[in-house]
């Protein structure tokens, strides 16, 4: 009987049950900041609202620094009016010596003086995005970066859960879920409320709440938030001006000032100034995927 018969290994994780993540360093945790992490469904607009977000922060006189967590390094563009190179491709100019890098490498000074950095990831299917945040984080600390920040948001890839891409977590203040009202929205957002809870159990990290996005009415999402006990903190419509705010690769604070772009950013500056002011801890019950299912399917 060899040794791991004997012993065989545990994988109940500090992050809860079956959890296999590696740990960030203690001394590669943001302090000084309040730190928000955006999730959810992938094509929800998460880079949207975490983009708009930023401006709104800065409209409020809060130093702001954007991190996108996602291979594409889309996040920030809307800020900065291009793509930026990723942290992982500047690091492997560099040989992975970090030393040699200046800030102005891998950070680019977006709309209001947002400071706007992608961390990027591994090519599919050859290493986890936990390396990358963790190592975008403690380049940020090296350069002193953090020091005079107000606010930080992770824009996270996708509706994914695994311990590589849930490490933004291990940083975070409050987690901040963009939903639809339809049911795969909310579907995913059932999921990622499992993950941010497991992750509660031993960090700082609470939920703030979910965004409604590009949905005209929020009828779907405040059925699931009342029976779990979550709440909707934010709605944004469904309006072409969003669409074509992308398109020109701008936030929503630079569009020209018509009626549907004035009342959403009046409602991504209120969102701001309720999580600046401080969101309760939420700790909704996720449903099982079956009981969900009777909730919001249909016949």
């Amino acid at each position: 009987m060899s040794p791991l018969d004997r012993n065989p290994p545990v994988l109940r994780g500090q992050d809860g049950e079956g959890s296999v993540q590696v740990h960030q360093d203690a001394d590669a945790q943001i302090t000084g900041a309040k730190v928000f992490s955006v999730y959810g469904k992938g094509g929800i607009g998460k880079s949207t609202t975490s983009s708009n977000l930023s401006a709104a922060f800065s409209n409020l006189g809060k130093r702001v620094l954007q991190i996108g967590c996602d291979p594409k390094h889309d996040s920030t563009f809307t800020l900065t009016g291009h793509l930026q190179p990723t942290v992982i491709d500047i690091l492997k100019e560099v040989d992975f010596h970090p030393e040699e890098l200046r800030p102005e490498d891998f950070v680019t000074e977006g709309y209001n003086g947002v400071m706007c950095v992608e961390a990027g990831g591994p090519p599919a299917g050859t290493g986890c995005g936990g390396y990358v945040v963790g190592q975008t984080v403690k380049l940020l600390k090296q350069h002193h970066l953090l020091e005079e920040t107000d606010v930080v948001i992770f824009d996270v890839l996708g509706d994914v859960v695994c311990g590589g891409f849930a490490a933004p977590l291990q940083h975070a203040d409050r987690a901040l879920i963009v939903t639809a009202n339809d049911f795969d929205s909310i579907y995913a957002m059932n999921r990622i409320i499992a993950a941010v809870q497991a992750k509660s159990k031993n960090y700082k990290v609470r939920l703030a709440g979910c965004v409604a996005n590009r949905s005209r009415e929020t009828n779907e999402v405040d059925r699931y938030c009342d029976t779990v006990g979550f709440n909707r903190i934010a709605h944004m419509p469904d309006v072409d001006a969003i669409r074509r705010s992308r398109l020109k690769k701008k936030t929503l604070f630079e569009m020209d000032g018509e009626d549907d772009i004035v009342r959403c950013r009046a409602e991504y500056i209120r969102l701001a100034e309720t999580l600046w002011n401080g969101t309760e801890g939420l700790a909704p019950a996720p449903m099982e995927d079956r009981d969900i299912f009777e909730l919001l399917g249909f016949d």
